[in-house]
């Protein structure tokens, strides 16, 4: 017995059949042979040229699909882009947003001012740094 087959023996659940997982299963074996009496009929009336009809007359499955009108596609259609306009509308800031203010620029005085201060105080640290020196 190789390692795997020990897990699956010792590790894995043993499912337990359900009167509903049995009636799912009944379900699905009646589809495939509805679809395989359905291929029979159709090889049987290639074979012999004529139509030839089931022995079973196939059942349209449950799970089929509707076809839905263009209206109804439109409707649906209008209302989700009504919930998502909605949506959109929750998601934005209530108060719009003030203008940035504007870039404030430098007069030619301020900017003289500036120079002289900056050349002061490396006036000042050189002057400190020769007095170090000496």
């Amino acid at each position: 017995m190789s390692y795997c087959d020990w897990f699956e023996k010792n590790h894995m659940p043993t499912p337990t059949l359900t009167k509903d997982i049995i009636a799912a299963a009944i379900g699905g074996f009646e589809a495939r042979k509805k679809n395989i009496d359905a291929q029979i009929a159709e090889l049987r009336q290639t074979l012999s040229g004529g139509t030839v009809e089931n022995a079973t007359t196939p059942e349209s499955p449950n799970g089929k699909r509707r076809k839905m009108s263009a209206a109804g596609r439109k409707a649906i259609a209008e209302a989700q882009r009504k919930r998502w306009a909605t949506l959109e509308r929750a998601a934005q800031p209530s108060a719009p947003k003030a203008a940035p203010k504007p870039k404030r620029k430098l007069s030619a005085a301020g900017r003289k001012a500036i120079i002289a201060a900056m050349k002061k105080r490396w006036a000042a640290v050189k002057a400190a740094k020769a007095k170090a020196g000496k």
